[in-house]
């Protein structure tokens, strides 16, 4: 049975963690609001699971973390105790984290305001990212490839975590060209660990073709010039 995924069809935005799994797994999925009428079928779904979601015939899980909670334990991405996959968990949650005060550079005022109308809370947003948030982050994700042998944040084998983490060094590469640049010095293993991941065949793949959607000025990870200096 292939999975279903529901995210918004032009953007990556948080999908793309779950995509980065399924894609790496090589799991027969359908992303179902990129296909005919598919936001529609998104917005029924969203709108039939108010409440407590069924447990049969099908399994309906929301929010990232808890989606790559279920595929890492099926998918042999994720350690197999229960230790191992909670502390897989709470890493991505970390990630989640991190992704929020990405978006928040550009929507510092709440998401209901354009960008146009927070600039000046943007830049200070963004310097404060890239000066305190940044470095406690990634830094933080540096020193565990770093005790855990350098290949994956929890050794030798690959989990989500190193997928996600993948996704962030490629966002903030698009999003903050120079300042990235400049900052890539400090994490030589997120850099490698970036270049590893891009090399698997599976992923290697999926970055070519067409299911791989472009990062555009509508994601969490946005360029804007003036928050790049």
């Amino acid at each position: 049975m292939k999975y279903e995924l529901y995210y918004w069809p032009e953007i990556q935005g948080r999908g793309e963690y779950v995509r980065l799994a399924l894609e790496e797994a090589g799991a027969a999925y359908v992303d179902v609001a990129r296909g005919p009428r598919g936001t529609a079928a998104m917005m029924k779904m969203m709108d039939a699971h108010e409440g407590t979601p069924p447990f049969a015939p099908r399994l309906v899980i929301g929010q990232t973390a808890n989606i790559l909670l279920y595929l890492g334990a099926r998918h042999a991405l994720a350690p197999k105790t229960e230790a191992g996959k909670l502390w897989v968990h709470q890493l991505q949650l970390t990630i989640a984290d991190l992704v929020l005060e990405v978006h928040d550079t550009h929507h510092p005022l709440g998401p209901s305001l354009y960008y146009e109308d927070a600039r000046p809370a943007a830049k200070k947003r963004t310097a404060e990212f890239w000066s305190e948030r940044v470095p406690k982050y990634l830094g933080y994700f540096e020193q565990l490839l770093a005790g855990n042998g350098g290949t994956y944040v929890t050794g030798r084998r690959l989990t989500y975590v190193d997928l996600s983490l993948f996704q962030i060094v490629a966002g903030l590469r698009y999003a903050f060209p120079r300042r990235m640049k400049a900052f890539e010095a400090d994490i030589p293993g997120l850099v490698g660990l970036h270049d590893r991941v891009a090399a698997r065949p599976n992923i290697k793949a999926y970055l070519a073709s067409e299911r791989r959607i472009a990062f555009n000025e509508q994601g969490i990870f946005r360029r804007y010039k003036e928050l790049d200096i």
